[in-house]
């Protein structure tokens, strides 16, 4: 009876403090997506609904250990979650919520599945990238995502230029002035050239990949964007997410990884 009697009474209040919560686990959700610490994060929601559980039907012992593991798991998460907190941070302490694009770009998971928000041509880039790899032409490319990479924009030098294919070319081009260091693109603009990028000096990268390989994993760890590089060795064509390369047969189904990514 109680249970009807909350029900009742749900107020204004309680619809905003559950939309915000959800709205919460959603952005959670999008930082570890595709990476391991989602089983983590499934496997702490789990153990939070089985207290829930034990909880009410009021057995003792079972609620009082799992409510030990709660008490004690906020430290835990911090350390297990380490680079999602600090992408999660990057996010609300780098985004521009005054302004009405990027509000909407915060709320684009109210739009139609498979709309993308994000007008940025996949396939002209990767074009690109194709076109580069056939010459060894070395490039790195950052797609911004939900963190603000502006940030970074002043390390290089600040353009407002739409995306195609012989853009992209003549900037990587190795006897061009731009072609040192990455380029930022956003909505199918790009923000910057000659972008210095933070480097992972991890040894876990295998010693044939070069810095913009290093770069690659260094910007997409401490950030949700996207890297995709081109080898001036070999040309192999590389795409790095969460601080991790991103497997794909071939180019067509890298294309789609990265829409998908995008949406």
């Amino acid at each position: 009876m109680e249970i009807f009697d909350n029900i009742l009474n749900f107020g204004i209040k309680d619809y905003i403090d559950v939309f915000l919560v959800a709205l919460l686990l959603y952005y959670v959700y999008r930082l570890v997506r595709g990476t391991v610490a989602i089983n983590i994060f499934l496997g702490i929601v789990v153990i939070y609904f089985i207290y829930l559980i034990v909880e009410a039907l009021q057995m003792v012992l079972l609620t009082k250990i799992l409510g030990g593991f709660i008490s004690v798991g906020f430290i835990a998460l911090i350390v297990v979650f380490q680079q999602e907190v600090r992408k999660f941070l990057l996010m609300i302490g780098s985004t521009n919520f005054a302004s009405k694009r990027g509000f909407l770009k915060h709320l684009k998971f109210l739009k139609m599945e498979g709309v993308s928000s994000s007008s940025t041509d996949i396939d002209v880039i990767i074009a690109a990238c194709n076109k580069m790899s056939t010459t060894k032409t070395g490039a790195l490319i950052v797609l911004e995502r939900e963190n603000n990479l502006d940030f970074l924009v002043t390390t290089g030098d600040e353009m407002n230029i739409k995306v195609t294919q012989p853009i992209i070319e003549s900037i990587f081009f190795k006897n061009s002035p731009l072609h040192d260091g990455a380029i930022i693109i956003e909505n199918n603009v790009v923000k910057a050239t000659r972008v210095i990028l933070p480097v992972n000096n991890e040894k876990t990268i295998p010693q044939r990949f070069g810095l913009r390989h290093r770069a690659a994993v260094g910007i997409t760890e401490k950030t949700d964007a996207i890297a995709i590089t081109v080898s001036e060795e070999t040309g192999q064509i590389s795409c790095f997410r969460n601080g991790t390369f991103v497997d794909f047969k071939d180019t067509t189904e890298l294309i789609d990884l990265i829409k998908e990514d995008l949406i």
